[in-house]
């Protein structure tokens, strides 16, 4: 899948929709998902163009990487997540539902979040 500029997340980065942010600095962006599926759903997206994890992992800088999940970590602790846990989720391609062809980790918590997932056939 090749990465759209246009997707909404590319969007958000540059300013062109609104979002509220939790947290931004040079690597990535976190902001509250507009339809929540638990009582506290983020989202935080790298500032680079990439379309998935597998590509996030392939071709960012190490300096990208690491500025990232120092990114979700920070976003769960700004949330008050820490103490009681939360669940975070990135999907990848079609099979898992990624509706964004823009890398995106979800960070939910807020109360018990149930099981993962249900027992696929």
């Amino acid at each position: 899948m090749a990465y759209d500029p246009n997707n909404i997340f590319a969007r958000i980065l540059r300013g062109e929709l609104p979002a509220r942010k939790i947290y931004e600095d040079e690597y990535a962006l976190a902001f509250h998902d507009i339809h929540p599926l638990a009582p506290v759903h983020a989202l935080v997206i790298p500032k680079g163009a990439y379309v998935s994890f597998d590509d996030f992992a392939a071709t960012a800088r190490a300096a990208e990487i690491t500025g990232f999940f120092r990114a979700v970590a920070k976003t769960a602790e700004l949330l008050g997540l820490g103490p009681t846990g939360y669940r975070i989720l990135a999907n990848h391609g079609p099979d898992s539902h990624q509706e964004v062809p823009h890398l995106h980790i979800h960070v939910f918590g807020g109360g018990p979040l149930g099981p993962m997932l249900t027992r696929l056939s």
